[in-house]
C-alpha cells in the first residue's frame, strides 16, 4: 500500500515551530507529491531572513518522513516569500466615503471572473462556504482572490487565519495579504475586532469600490466576494458597478431560510446578474458516536428551489463540527484531506469545469 498524504502531513504538525504553530497548521507546506514511496516537498518560511535559521528544521523534517513506513527517499527544500518593499501602513487612508462616479460597470484589472457569494439571511454559513470554496478553488490551481465585503460583520480574517494589516506603497494603492494560497482582503485588516462600522449607504459604497479598485489584486483567475446577508447598498452597488460573472447563492434547507434566499434570488434577477448556482448548507447532522443521520433543518428544500428555478444544485454540505473549529482557527477545512474538503473540492472542479472559475 502507497503512502498517503495525509500520513506524512500528520507526522509533519508533530514539529512545532520556535513561535508557535507547527509546519501544517501554519500553511507552510508547498508542493507535497508522493511517488512510489518517493516524498517530496517544499517548506516555504516568511522571508529569506527566516528560511536561512529553518534548515535544522529542514533536516529534522526530512529525518522524520524518512521513518514514515513505506517512504522510499525524502527530498525537502527550503523557500521564502520575497522581502517586501518599505511601505506606509493602509491604515493612514480614508476607507469609506462618498463613491467617485462611473461612467458604467467596471472591470477589475487583472481579474477575470468575479463570483458574488450571497445568502438571503445572516448565520446560514454564507461566508464559511465563501473562505473554504476560495481554498479548494486554489487547490485546483486557480488563482483566487477573496474580497470581505461584509462590512458590517467582517469575518475573514479570523476564517482565513490573517491578523495583520496591509500595506500601502504610494498612500494611495493597497497591497492585499496572502493565506492558504489566497489573495485576501478584507475591511476588517484597517479596523479594531471590537469596534463597530456605523456607516450610512454611501460610505459602504465608497468603501466597497475602494476594495475593487484601490487593491493591487494582480492577476486572478477568479474573484470571490462575501457579500453581507440581505438585499442592500453593497450588493447594489457590486451588482450594478462591477462586470459580474455571476453570483451563488447559500440557503440552509429550513422555510424560513428559504423565504429569504428567493428575495436574494429575486435581487439578482431583478439586477441582471446571472444565479450560477446554489448551495445547501447544513443540509443534513451525523452523529459522531452513533452514526445516526438527523434533518434538523429540514431536507430537500434548495435542491427544490434549484430544480424550480432552472439552476444547478452546486453541493449539499452537512453540518460538521469540525468545520466550525476549523473556522474558527484560522484554517479552513477545505485546506486539509477530510470529507468536508473533498466535498468543497467537488463544487470547485464542477465550477471549474462549468467555466465559472
Amino acid at each position: 500500500m502507497g503512502v498517503e498524504k495525509a500520513v506524512i502531513l500528520e507526522g509533519l504538525s508533530r514539529l512545532a515551530l520556535p513561535d508557535g504553530g507547527d509546519l501544517v497548521s501554519r500553511d507552510m507546506i508547498r508542493a507535497l507529491t508522493i511517488d512510489e514511496g518517493a516524498v517530496r516537498f517544499v517548506i516555504e518560511a516568511a522571508s529569506p531572513a527566516v528560511a536561512r535559521q529553518m534548515e535544522p528544521l529542514r533536516r529534522a523534517a526530512e529525518e522524520l518522513v524518512g521513518k514514515i513506513d513505506g517512504v522510499t527517499s525524502v527530498q525537502v527544500a527550503l523557500t521564502a516569500h520575497e522581502a517586501a518593499p518599505a511601505a506606509k501602513p493602509a491604515p493612514n487612508l480614508k476607507i469609506g466615503g462618498h463613491p467617485k462616479p462611473q461612467a458604467g460597470p467596471m472591470q477589475v484589472p487583472g481579474v477575470k471572473r468575479i463570483l458574488a457569494v450571497g445568502s438571503g439571511k445572516g448565520g446560514v454559513g454564507k461566508s464559511t462556504v465563501s473562505s473554504n470554496l476560495a481554498v479548494a478553488l486554489a487547490r485546483q490551481g486557480r488563482k483566487v482572490g477573496l474580497l470581505d465585503a461584509d462590512i458590517y460583520g467582517p469575518s475573514q480574517p479570523r476564517m482565513m487565519g490573517v491578523n495583520k494589516r496591509p500595506a500601502s506603497p504610494d498612500g494611495k494603492t493597497i497591497l492585499p495579504l496572502h493565506s492558504h494560497g489566497v489573495t485576501i482582503m478584507s475591511l476588517g485588516f484597517m479596523l479594531d475586532e471590537d469596534k463597530p462600522v456605523v456607516w450610512r449607504g454611501p460610505m459602504l459604497m465608497g468603501a466597497l469600490q475602494q476594495m475593487l479598485t484601490q487593491v493591487q489584486w494582480g492577476e486572478l483567475d477568479v474573484l470571490i466576494v462575501d457579500l453581507p446577508p440581505g438585499t442592500g447598498d453593497v450588493q447594489l452597488t457590486l451588482c450594478q458597478k462591477t462586470e459580474l460573472t455571476g453570483a451563488i447563492v447559500v440557503s440552509t434547507p429550513q422555510d424560513v431560510a428559504l423565504l429569504d434566499a428567493r428575495k436574494a434570488l429575486g435581487m439578482f434577477d431583478q439586477l441582471k446578474t446571472p444565479v450560477l448556482g446554489l448551495i445547501e448548507n447544513m443540509s443534513v447532522f451525523h452523529c459522531p458516536n452513533c452514526g445516526h443521520e438527523a434533518h434538523i433543518f429540514g431536507q430537500g428544500g434548495v435542491a427544490a428551489e434549484a430544480e424550480k428555478i432552472g439552476v444547478p444544485l452546486l453541493g449539499a454540505l452537512p453540518i460538521d463540527l469540525d468545520t466550525r473549529l476549523a473556522g474558527d482557527g484560522g484554517t479552513p477545512i477545505a485546506a486539509g484531506d477530510s470529507d468536508m474538503a473533498k466535498a468543497y473540492a467537488r463544487i470547485a472542479e464542477g465550477l471549474v469545469k462549468g467555466g465559472m472559475a
